[in-house]
């Protein structure tokens, strides 16, 4: 069969809002949306790890959504907005969230972490006040191969509680 009769047309230019800034470029039409970001907007917080949308790595939130980054194609987010790891800090200051995670110790070697982070964003701005119990089902798909999760949970809910629910007065 001819190329043409395929549907191959080349590069396909987009458009995205990423991280509160109009973004874009031409991709392949096998380029996932990870790829994009990684490979043409040097945003390189998002991780790569199974590629079959298991491991929770790739985690971004799209149009506001948790997304597995390496299972959409980049052209599918023409004209959405999309949120990585790289827009929780703003001017310089680690959100609420990183910064309760950072007091947690809630990570190790720190691959997972931009999966994690944007997850339990994903569940902070549905829920602000989850219980232990929802925090562990929202980060349920979130694979972590260093900790025993045990320090993730206690992150999150020192992210949205005071001393009283994060462990914080045993400190």
């Amino acid at each position: 069969m001819p190329e043409s009769e395929l549907g191959a047309r080349g590069p396909l230019p987009i458009r995205l809002e990423v991280n509160g800034e109009e973004r874009g470029g031409d991709v392949e039409a096998r380029t996932t949306l990870a790829d994009f970001l990684r490979d043409q907007l040097g945003l390189t917080g998002t991780h790569l790890g199974c590629e079959h949308g298991v491991c929770g790595a790739c985690t971004v939130l799209l149009d506001s959504l948790p997304t597995r980054s390496c299972l959409v194609l980049a052209a599918s987010a023409d004209g959405c907005r999309v949120e990585t790891v790289e827009g929780l800090a703003r001017d310089g200051q680690l959100s609420r969230l990183q910064r309760a995670m950072w007091d947690s110790h809630s990570f190790q070697c720190g691959f997972c972490t931009p999966g994690f982070l944007i997850q339990a964003t994903a569940l902070l701005a549905e829920n602000p006040t989850p219980t232990e119990a929802e925090v562990r089902h929202a980060l349920s798909g979130n694979l972590c191969r260093c900790t025993g999760y045990e320090s993730i949970v206690r992150g999150v809910l020192a992210a949205c509680a005071g001393p009283e629910r994060s462990g914080a007065e045993s400190k």
